[in-house]
């Protein structure tokens, strides 16, 4: 179980505190906004007001002991590197903090984050995949040029198995699972049958994977 520092509550943040809680993980969320921090109680461990710029204030929230910290400052990004800074300047593990830009994402990276996140360029990212192909119903880059992608069942595979396809040999594509009535089956075999209603999700290298489907 994660023991999450969480600082910001913007729409962000609340986000955030909501799928950890999801996750039966433990957050201690902070902002200097009391109807942000009343807003988020009901998904936290923990909440207090404060000001993530305060020294003193950050020591007593005892940093070392979080496993990770996440900056989600949104609003005010020389508080954002202020925070990031000092967290780490006072021990803790792990910081994480929030980007708007590449140029905050440098500056952070160069005082203190771990790993910046860059939710609207990754978001941005993602729903241009997503609807440049209406055989795509999902997307998750794993890294640079390798992806799994959520892909409707090509009609000319209908009635196939996934033997007869054989894109592993063909194309070094893997497939990880087939989603069918909105059941994922992980237990992928080469007698495995495939339906034209089904969807596929396809672990490899991005221009092999719009390649070989045509996206």
């Amino acid at each position: 179980m994660q023991n999450v520092l969480l600082i910001g509550l913007g729409r962000f943040g609340r986000s955030f505190a909501w799928k950890m809680n999801d996750l039966n993980s433990q957050v201690m969320a902070i902002d200097k906004d009391e109807e942000r921090v009343n807003k988020v109680l009901p998904y936290v461990t923990n909440a207090q007001i404060g000001d993530s710029t305060d020294v003193n204030f950050l020591k007593s929230l005892g940093v070392r002991d979080f496993d990770v910290c996440i900056v989600a400052i949104g609003d005010n990004f020389i508080s954002s590197l202020e925070t990031t800074s000092l967290l780490k300047e006072l021990g803790a593990k792990r910081v994480v903090s929030r980007a708007a830009s590449l140029t905050q994402e440098k500056f952070l990276l160069r005082n203190g984050a771990d790993d910046v996140i860059f939710p609207e360029k990754q978001l941005a990212i993602w729903t241009a995949i997503r609807f440049s192909s209406e055989s795509i119903t999902n997307y998750i880059e794993l890294t640079e040029g390798y992806s799994i992608y959520e892909l409707m069942v090509p009609k000319s595979w209908n009635g196939k198995t996934v033997g007869q396809i054989d894109i592993r040999k063909k194309y070094d594509l893997n497939i990880l699972g087939i989603r069918s009535h909105g059941e994922l089956v992980m237990q992928i075999t080469s007698d495995t049958m495939l339906s034209e209603d089904q969807q596929l999700l396809i672990l490899g290298k991005d221009e092999d994977v719009q390649k070989y489907f045509k996206l």
